[in-house]
Formats: structure tokens, sequence, C-alpha cells
């Protein structure tokens, strides 16, 4: 389903602060498959999830997502594939502490200027299915951690994606926490969702349900099984 082919990200190019964030990196991810990108900070996860996600473009090489070329588009387009494809998990949720729950989670809807009632109905899904409903009108800086999580991947969910992208996604969440965050991602993965987690968290790293797991340090594939 997504191919990296020979790519490249050189930050800050041709300048003396320059950094090669990936080098040459060649990867497939499988539709429905879970992916576990493993390696120390500054290792290039968080780059190949931006470069996926279409968030930044590589300085050399090419993404194809379903077939489709997505490594050079034009920025209104990545965002209509953003919206469209992928659900993105950030570590540190980035929401919107002043608007409620339910607010947080129709945001990527609003661009698409939806009938309300159709918007209402999709955010409850989401949030009956993440168990969050209880707090739709509480405003997320009220929440805990882990709700405010359950928030984050509600968000993501409410166009039902068929990438979700995941960065550190149980930094700031203790054992307990991180436990349920994982069978949340089984569940989704039972959805075919293809899923790839960005994280150097051990929970992940002898999970049954993972498909694949990709070594990176200082921006090169050392091992994938």
């Amino acid at each position: 389903m997504i191919k990296l082919q020979n790519i490249t990200k050189i930050y800050n190019q041709n300048l003396h602060n320059q950094i090669v964030a990936l080098e040459d990196i060649n990867l497939t991810f499988k539709q429905g498959c879970t992916t576990i990108l493993k390696g120390v900070s500054g290792s290039g996860k968080s780059t190949i999830l931006s470069l996926i996600a279409s968030l930044n473009k590589p300085t050399s090489g090419s993404i194809v997502v379903n077939n489709k070329q997505i490594s050079k588009l034009p920025d209104k387009f990545a965002s209509i594939y953003r919206r469209d494809m992928v659900g993105l998990i950030f570590q540190k949720y980035n929401l919107i502490d002043n608007l409620t729950v339910q607010q947080n989670i129709s945001l990527p809807l609003v661009p698409q200027n939806p009938d309300q009632a159709i918007l209402q109905q999709k955010v409850n899904q989401v949030m009956e299915k993440f168990h969050i409903q209880h707090k739709q009108n509480t405003k997320v800086k009220h929440l805990s951690g882990g709700e405010q999580q359950r928030v984050a991947i509600a968000r993501a969910n409410i166009n039902d994606p068929q990438i979700i992208l995941a960065d550190e996604p149980t930094a700031n969440l203790d054992k307990k926490l991180s436990l349920s965050f994982i069978q949340i991602i089984k569940e989704l993965k039972s959805q075919n969702k293809t899923i790839i987690i960005a994280t150097h968290d051990p929970l992940f790293f002898d999970l049954d349900f993972v498909d694949q797991v990709v070594e990176l340090e200082n921006g090169k594939v050392i091992k994938c099984y």
C-alpha cells in the first residue's frame, strides 16, 4: 500500500547546519499491516511519518500510496490526501485546550462543510467507539492524559482513514494507559487499517499483532523484520 523508494530527507540543505534526517530509505508497508518504527530520538522515525503524511516532502526519492505518487503533491492536494487517507496521533495530542471534546474531534470535518446532523452522527460514533462520549461537552484542558489521548485517537479516526500514523503515542502515559492504547491499536488493525507507530517504548516490541519492525539509526534502516 505504501512504498518509500530511495528516500533521502535533508534539512537546511547546503547550509552549515545541514542535517541528513534520512538517507536512501526503501520500505514497504502492506495494506492492513501494523509496523513499528524503532530507534532512539533523532533516528528518523518521526521524519518517515511526516513524509508519509505529506506534511513534509523528501529531498529525493518517491513515496507511493495506493499507486499514487504523493511525495511532490502541492499543498492543497496534500491536505486533501491527509483528510481522506491519514489519521494522525501525536505525542502531545495537538488538541485545542479551550474547545470541548466533540469540537476537537469534529475539526478534521470542518473544511468539508458537512451537514450538521451528519457531522454530529460521525462525532457521536467515534466518541462511543473510543469511550469518551461521557466527556463530550468537557473542554479538553480539564481531561486526564489518557482521556486526551482518546480524544486524539477519535479525531484521527473521524474520517475513517485507511492509514493510522502514531508518533511516540505512549510517551506521556503510564503503563496501564499505554496497554489500553495498545488494545485500541489492536482493534484498529482488525478493521484492516494500515498502522505505523514510531516508538522506543519496549511494550510495543513483542506484540503478537505487529507484522513488521523497522530499526533505524542515524537516518538509515539497520534492520527490518
